[in-house]
């Protein structure tokens, strides 16, 4: 028979005052007051129909197919049915509002950070002997080895290693000013010759750069960052007084001195 445990309301708040969530779950709480206060105060209006539909969203999100799987998620998550409505609620007033708040400001913002968001597809070798990096690089540039063979031979990381230096689809702020100054000024497809940061010396193939394009994926990817920043900058801007319930303080090492004598 297991060993139960009883974990009470103050359990719980002294665990989050002692683990150091309380900052964190104050900053959570004033930015859904503010969601919901800019979302009246600019009159958002949620219809019946659409909040069926981010409620539909929300069991798709959290993969609850069956009556049961809702019943057993809200049971897990200590949720009544109303808690799952005001969650989803909240879901919807946060997209409702993101858009009206900066819908008509995501174009020009695309077009002005477009650098940002070019992605750049390659593949890397990180050497910690320069003169030898420079003299693969030479030899690539001959066609005497390729890029998969010093992968094979210079990469630890094997998965890395598998895949002939794949480093993926990559955005400018992923990679240092030094490196992101040099791909992204490359015409694919292209070695780069060695260059050199703390953690070595880089030989980097660029296979191809690819322009974004502003889609509704990107428009809603734009709008989200958009929207956080928002938010951020408000909740900033309030003084966030905590009421919770203080236990008494235990005595100091120097009252407790004082009453042992």
């Amino acid at each position: 028979m297991s060993k139960v445990i009883i974990v009470s309301h103050e359990d719980i708040v002294d665990h989050v005052r002692i683990t150091c969530q309380i900052p964190n779950l104050l900053e959570a709480v004033a930015t859904r007051r503010t969601i919901v206060d800019t979302a009246v105060q600019e009159g958002i209006q949620i219809e019946i129909q659409e909040l069926q539909q981010a409620a539909d969203s929300l069991r798709l999100a959290n993969k609850l197919i069956k009556a049961e799987d809702t019943w057993a998620w809200l049971e897990k998550h200590y949720l009544s049915l109303d808690n799952f409505e005001e969650i989803a609620q909240l879901n919807l007033l946060s997209a409702k509002l993101a858009n009206h708040l900066f819908a008509d400001k995501v174009e020009p913002f695309f077009y002005a950070h477009q650098l940002d968001y070019t992605g750049a597809v390659t593949y890397e070798v990180i050497l910690d002997d320069e003169d030898l990096a420079l003299e693969i690089f030479y030899s690539l540039q001959e066609g005497e080895i390729s890029f998969q063979e010093i992968a094979r031979q210079y990469i630890d990381n094997a998965e890395i290693r598998r895949a002939g230096g794949y480093q993926g689809i990559r955005k400018r702020n992923d990679f240092r000013p030094e490196i992101a100054s040099a791909i992204f000024a490359a015409n694919p497809p292209q070695i780069l010759k060695p260059i050199i940061t703390p953690k070595g010396a880089h030989i980097i193939m660029v296979e191809e750069i690819i322009k974004p394009q502003l889609n509704e994926q990107m428009r809603l990817k734009i709008m989200g960052e958009l929207f956080t920043n928002w938010l951020k900058q408000q909740v900033n801007t309030l003084e966030i007084v905590a009421k919770l319930i203080e236990h008494q303080n235990p005595p100091s090492s120097s009252e407790k001195l004082s009453e042992a004598s």
